[in-house]
Protein backbone atom coordinates (compact mmCIF):
# COMPACT_ATOMS: atom_id res chain seq x y z
CA UNK A 1 0.00 0.00 0.00
CA UNK A 2 1.55 3.38 -1.00
CA UNK A 3 2.58 5.76 1.75
CA UNK A 4 1.08 9.26 1.99
CA UNK A 5 4.29 10.72 0.53
CA UNK A 6 4.23 8.29 -2.41
CA UNK A 7 0.54 9.05 -3.11
CA UNK A 8 1.26 12.78 -3.05
CA UNK A 9 4.14 12.26 -5.44
CA UNK A 10 1.87 10.32 -7.82
CA UNK A 11 -0.66 13.17 -7.70
CA UNK A 12 2.09 15.68 -8.42
CA UNK A 13 3.36 13.63 -11.35
CA UNK A 14 -0.10 13.63 -12.94
CA UNK A 15 -0.46 17.41 -12.61
CA UNK A 16 3.08 18.01 -13.92
CA UNK A 17 2.45 15.69 -16.88
CA UNK A 18 -0.80 17.44 -17.82
CA UNK A 19 0.81 20.88 -17.50
CA UNK A 20 3.72 19.87 -19.73
CA UNK A 21 1.44 18.33 -22.36
CA UNK A 22 -1.20 21.07 -22.56
CA UNK A 23 0.60 24.33 -21.70
CA UNK A 24 2.14 24.69 -25.21
CA UNK A 25 -1.41 24.90 -26.63
CA UNK A 26 -2.63 27.61 -24.22
CA UNK A 27 -2.49 31.27 -25.29
CA UNK A 28 -3.09 34.68 -23.79
CA UNK A 29 -5.65 36.89 -25.54
CA UNK A 30 -5.69 40.68 -25.35
CA UNK A 31 -8.93 42.15 -26.68
CA UNK A 32 -9.36 45.86 -27.30
CA UNK A 33 -12.87 47.29 -27.10
CA UNK A 34 -14.07 50.76 -27.97
CA UNK A 35 -16.45 52.49 -25.57
CA UNK A 36 -17.93 55.99 -25.35
CA UNK A 37 -17.04 58.15 -22.39
CA UNK A 38 -20.10 59.66 -20.78
CA UNK A 39 -20.57 63.37 -20.57
CA UNK A 40 -21.10 66.45 -22.66
CA UNK A 41 -17.92 65.99 -24.67
CA UNK A 42 -18.15 62.23 -25.13
CA UNK A 43 -15.29 60.70 -27.09
CA UNK A 44 -14.45 57.13 -28.10
CA UNK A 45 -12.28 55.43 -25.53
CA UNK A 46 -10.39 52.15 -25.75
CA UNK A 47 -10.25 49.56 -23.00
CA UNK A 48 -8.37 46.29 -23.01
CA UNK A 49 -9.46 42.99 -21.53
CA UNK A 50 -7.52 39.78 -21.22
CA UNK A 51 -8.30 36.09 -21.13
CA UNK A 52 -7.04 32.69 -22.17
CA UNK A 53 -7.67 30.31 -25.04
CA UNK A 54 -6.26 27.11 -26.48
CA UNK A 55 -5.31 25.96 -29.96
CA UNK A 56 -7.67 23.39 -31.48
CA UNK A 57 -6.12 23.01 -34.93
CA UNK A 58 -2.60 23.31 -36.40
CA UNK A 59 -3.71 26.12 -38.73
CA UNK A 60 -4.34 28.57 -35.92
CA UNK A 61 -7.93 28.13 -34.75
CA UNK A 62 -8.25 28.99 -31.05
CA UNK A 63 -11.20 28.28 -28.75
CA UNK A 64 -12.05 30.78 -26.01
CA UNK A 65 -14.98 32.48 -24.27
CA UNK A 66 -17.34 34.80 -26.10
CA UNK A 67 -17.19 37.36 -23.28
CA UNK A 68 -13.41 37.63 -23.77
CA UNK A 69 -13.49 38.59 -27.48
CA UNK A 70 -17.03 39.66 -28.35
CA UNK A 71 -17.34 43.10 -30.00
CA UNK A 72 -13.58 43.61 -29.89
CA UNK A 73 -11.93 46.03 -32.33
CA UNK A 74 -8.50 44.42 -32.09
CA UNK A 75 -7.21 41.03 -30.94
CA UNK A 76 -3.66 40.05 -30.06
CA UNK A 77 -2.61 36.54 -29.12
CA UNK A 78 0.54 35.68 -27.20
CA UNK A 79 1.66 32.10 -27.74
CA UNK A 80 3.31 30.00 -25.06
CA UNK A 81 6.75 30.76 -26.53
CA UNK A 82 6.18 34.52 -26.21
CA UNK A 83 5.27 35.31 -29.83
CA UNK A 84 2.67 38.06 -30.19
CA UNK A 85 0.42 37.73 -33.20
CA UNK A 86 -2.63 39.69 -34.40
CA UNK A 87 -5.73 37.51 -34.53
CA UNK A 88 -9.19 37.90 -36.02
CA UNK A 89 -12.57 36.72 -34.82
CA UNK A 90 -14.06 33.78 -36.71
CA UNK A 91 -17.33 33.76 -34.79
CA UNK A 92 -18.80 33.88 -31.30
CA UNK A 93 -21.90 32.52 -29.64
CA UNK A 94 -22.98 34.50 -26.55
CA UNK A 95 -25.67 31.91 -25.76
CA UNK A 96 -22.98 29.35 -24.85
CA UNK A 97 -20.22 31.87 -24.07
CA UNK A 98 -17.96 30.31 -26.71
CA UNK A 99 -15.92 31.86 -29.52
CA UNK A 100 -13.32 30.89 -32.11
CA UNK A 101 -10.51 33.18 -33.22
CA UNK A 102 -7.62 32.50 -35.63
CA UNK A 103 -3.99 33.50 -35.99
CA UNK A 104 -2.15 33.30 -39.37
CA UNK A 105 0.19 30.53 -38.26
CA UNK A 106 0.63 26.89 -39.29
CA UNK A 107 2.00 23.72 -37.70
CA UNK A 108 0.94 24.86 -34.23
CA UNK A 109 0.70 22.42 -31.34
CA UNK A 110 -2.96 21.69 -30.72
CA UNK A 111 -4.81 20.41 -27.66
CA UNK A 112 -6.39 16.96 -27.61
CA UNK A 113 -10.13 17.14 -26.99
CA UNK A 114 -11.68 14.54 -24.67
CA UNK A 115 -15.21 13.37 -23.87
CA UNK A 116 -16.99 15.34 -21.15
CA UNK A 117 -19.86 12.83 -21.01
CA UNK A 118 -17.49 10.33 -19.37
CA UNK A 119 -16.68 12.62 -16.41
CA UNK A 120 -17.41 11.51 -12.86
CA UNK A 121 -17.78 13.52 -9.66
CA UNK A 122 -14.53 13.39 -7.71
CA UNK A 123 -12.35 12.99 -10.81
CA UNK A 124 -9.03 14.87 -10.86
CA UNK A 125 -8.97 17.89 -13.18
CA UNK A 126 -6.30 20.46 -14.04
CA UNK A 127 -7.09 24.04 -15.08
CA UNK A 128 -4.57 25.96 -17.19
CA UNK A 129 -4.60 29.63 -18.10
CA UNK A 130 -2.27 32.15 -19.69
CA UNK A 131 -2.89 35.37 -17.82
CA UNK A 132 -0.05 37.70 -18.71
CA UNK A 133 1.29 36.18 -21.88
CA UNK A 134 4.57 35.14 -20.31
CA UNK A 135 3.80 31.71 -18.92
CA UNK A 136 0.90 29.44 -18.04
CA UNK A 137 -0.62 29.13 -14.59
CA UNK A 138 -1.78 25.74 -13.39
CA UNK A 139 -4.25 24.76 -10.68
CA UNK A 140 -5.67 21.35 -9.83
CA UNK A 141 -8.75 20.02 -8.12
CA UNK A 142 -11.65 17.66 -8.64
CA UNK A 143 -14.99 17.65 -10.43
CA UNK A 144 -17.30 18.89 -7.67
CA UNK A 145 -20.59 18.39 -9.51
CA UNK A 146 -22.00 17.72 -12.97
CA UNK A 147 -25.14 18.88 -14.73
CA UNK A 148 -25.14 22.39 -13.34
CA UNK A 149 -26.86 25.18 -15.27
CA UNK A 150 -26.46 28.94 -15.33
CA UNK A 151 -27.41 31.85 -17.54
CA UNK A 152 -25.08 33.67 -19.87
CA UNK A 153 -25.12 37.43 -20.35
CA UNK A 154 -27.63 36.89 -23.18
CA UNK A 155 -30.08 35.37 -20.68
CA UNK A 156 -29.94 31.91 -22.21
CA UNK A 157 -29.48 28.85 -20.01
CA UNK A 158 -26.33 26.75 -20.51
CA UNK A 159 -26.86 23.11 -19.56
CA UNK A 160 -24.52 20.39 -18.22
CA UNK A 161 -22.00 22.82 -16.75
CA UNK A 162 -19.04 21.26 -14.93
CA UNK A 163 -18.44 22.54 -11.39
CA UNK A 164 -14.87 22.24 -10.11
CA UNK A 165 -12.83 23.38 -7.13
CA UNK A 166 -9.72 23.98 -9.27
CA UNK A 167 -8.98 27.61 -8.42
CA UNK A 168 -9.72 30.08 -11.23
CA UNK A 169 -9.52 33.83 -11.66
CA UNK A 170 -10.86 36.12 -14.42
CA UNK A 171 -7.72 35.71 -16.54
CA UNK A 172 -8.37 31.96 -16.73
CA UNK A 173 -11.55 32.54 -18.76
CA UNK A 174 -11.35 30.57 -22.00
CA UNK A 175 -8.55 28.29 -20.84
CA UNK A 176 -8.76 24.48 -20.84
CA UNK A 177 -9.91 22.19 -18.05
CA UNK A 178 -8.13 18.85 -18.50
CA UNK A 179 -8.38 15.31 -17.20
CA UNK A 180 -5.45 13.20 -16.02
CA UNK A 181 -4.83 12.00 -19.59
CA UNK A 182 -4.11 15.57 -20.77
CA UNK A 183 -7.41 15.66 -22.67
CA UNK A 184 -9.42 18.90 -22.61
CA UNK A 185 -12.83 18.16 -21.10
CA UNK A 186 -14.05 21.72 -20.47
CA UNK A 187 -13.51 25.45 -21.05
CA UNK A 188 -13.13 27.52 -17.88
CA UNK A 189 -15.76 30.20 -17.98
CA UNK A 190 -16.98 31.56 -14.64
CA UNK A 191 -16.17 32.10 -11.01
CA UNK A 192 -18.59 33.02 -8.23
CA UNK A 193 -16.36 35.45 -6.29
CA UNK A 194 -18.16 35.33 -2.95
CA UNK A 195 -18.65 31.55 -2.89
CA UNK A 196 -15.39 29.84 -1.99
CA UNK A 197 -14.28 27.22 -4.48
CA UNK A 198 -17.21 27.52 -6.92
CA UNK A 199 -15.79 27.54 -10.46
CA UNK A 200 -17.45 26.42 -13.66
CA UNK A 201 -16.50 25.10 -17.09
CA UNK A 202 -18.44 24.54 -20.31
CA UNK A 203 -18.26 20.84 -21.32
CA UNK A 204 -16.03 20.14 -24.30
CA UNK A 205 -18.76 18.14 -26.04
CA UNK A 206 -20.85 21.31 -26.23
CA UNK A 207 -17.82 23.35 -27.32
CA UNK A 208 -16.93 20.84 -30.05
CA UNK A 209 -20.38 21.17 -31.61
CA UNK A 210 -20.48 24.97 -31.35
CA UNK A 211 -16.90 25.46 -32.59
CA UNK A 212 -17.63 23.39 -35.70
CA UNK A 213 -20.48 25.71 -36.66
CA UNK A 214 -18.47 28.83 -35.89
CA UNK A 215 -15.59 27.68 -38.10
CA UNK A 216 -17.78 26.63 -41.03
CA UNK A 217 -20.47 29.36 -40.84
CA UNK A 218 -19.12 32.07 -38.56
CA UNK A 219 -22.22 31.74 -36.40
CA UNK A 220 -24.47 29.19 -34.74
CA UNK A 221 -27.74 28.47 -36.54
CA UNK A 222 -30.69 27.85 -34.23
CA UNK A 223 -34.38 27.65 -34.88
CA UNK A 224 -36.80 30.14 -33.38
CA UNK A 225 -40.53 30.58 -32.93
CA UNK A 226 -40.79 34.35 -32.69
CA UNK A 227 -42.41 34.58 -29.28
CA UNK A 228 -41.74 35.86 -25.80
CA UNK A 229 -42.78 33.35 -23.15
CA UNK A 230 -42.83 32.98 -19.40
CA UNK A 231 -43.21 30.08 -17.00
CA UNK A 232 -46.83 29.47 -16.04
CA UNK A 233 -48.55 27.18 -13.54
CA UNK A 234 -51.28 25.15 -15.23
CA UNK A 235 -54.67 25.47 -13.47
CA UNK A 236 -56.01 22.19 -12.12
CA UNK A 237 -59.08 22.26 -14.37
CA UNK A 238 -56.87 22.67 -17.44
CA UNK A 239 -54.64 19.77 -16.33
CA UNK A 240 -57.76 17.66 -15.96
CA UNK A 241 -59.00 18.64 -19.42
CA UNK A 242 -55.61 17.82 -20.96
CA UNK A 243 -55.38 14.53 -19.06
CA UNK A 244 -51.93 15.45 -17.75
CA UNK A 245 -50.15 15.62 -14.42
CA UNK A 246 -47.86 18.33 -15.80
CA UNK A 247 -47.93 21.29 -13.42
CA UNK A 248 -46.28 24.05 -15.46
CA UNK A 249 -45.99 25.17 -19.08
CA UNK A 250 -44.62 28.04 -21.18
CA UNK A 251 -47.17 30.79 -21.64
CA UNK A 252 -46.98 33.08 -24.68
CA UNK A 253 -46.54 36.73 -23.73
CA UNK A 254 -45.94 38.16 -27.21
CA UNK A 255 -46.05 36.89 -30.79
CA UNK A 256 -43.89 38.75 -33.28
CA UNK A 257 -45.41 39.33 -36.74
CA UNK A 258 -44.19 37.44 -39.80
CA UNK A 259 -42.62 34.65 -37.71
CA UNK A 260 -43.15 30.87 -37.57
CA UNK A 261 -45.26 31.36 -34.43
CA UNK A 262 -47.52 33.90 -36.15
CA UNK A 263 -47.92 31.67 -39.21
CA UNK A 264 -48.76 28.71 -36.97
CA UNK A 265 -51.56 30.70 -35.33
CA UNK A 266 -50.05 31.17 -31.88
CA UNK A 267 -51.63 33.96 -29.85
CA UNK A 268 -50.88 35.85 -26.66
CA UNK A 269 -51.91 33.88 -23.52
CA UNK A 270 -51.62 30.51 -25.31
CA UNK A 271 -49.89 27.84 -23.22
CA UNK A 272 -47.32 25.51 -24.81
CA UNK A 273 -47.27 22.13 -23.06
CA UNK A 274 -45.49 19.98 -25.65
CA UNK A 275 -43.17 20.55 -28.59
CA UNK A 276 -42.89 17.57 -30.94
CA UNK A 277 -42.58 14.64 -28.51
CA UNK A 278 -41.03 16.63 -25.65
CA UNK A 279 -42.71 18.12 -22.59
CA UNK A 280 -42.48 21.89 -22.24
CA UNK A 281 -42.58 22.84 -18.56
CA UNK A 282 -40.67 26.13 -18.78
CA UNK A 283 -39.57 28.69 -21.35
CA UNK A 284 -36.06 27.24 -21.04
CA UNK A 285 -37.37 23.96 -22.46
CA UNK A 286 -38.07 25.79 -25.74
CA UNK A 287 -34.47 27.07 -25.86
CA UNK A 288 -33.22 23.57 -25.08
CA UNK A 289 -35.31 22.13 -27.92
CA UNK A 290 -33.78 24.47 -30.50
CA UNK A 291 -30.29 23.75 -29.25
CA UNK A 292 -30.80 20.01 -29.78
CA UNK A 293 -32.86 19.93 -33.01
CA UNK A 294 -31.93 21.02 -36.54
CA UNK A 295 -33.52 23.87 -38.45
CA UNK A 296 -35.86 22.87 -41.28
CA UNK A 297 -38.16 19.99 -40.20
CA UNK A 298 -41.78 20.66 -39.24
CA UNK A 299 -42.46 20.11 -35.52
CA UNK A 300 -45.88 19.77 -33.88
CA UNK A 301 -46.77 22.26 -31.18
CA UNK A 302 -49.34 21.49 -28.46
Amino acid sequence: MPTELEALDTYSQVVVSVAEDVSPTVVNINATHQTMRRGRFAKPQERTGTGSGFIISPDGYILTNSHVVSESTRLEVTLNDGQRIAAHLIGDDPHTDLAVIQVPQSSLTMATLGDSSALRVGQLVVAIGNLLGFQCTVTAGVVSALGRAFRTQSGRLIENIIQTDAALNPGNSGGPLCDSNSHVIGINTAVIPYAQGLCFAIPINTAHRIAGQLITRGRVVRGYLGISAQNWELPSELRHRLHTTQETAARVVEVLPETPAARAGLRTRDAIVRFADQTVSTADDLHRFWDDHPVGPVYKLY
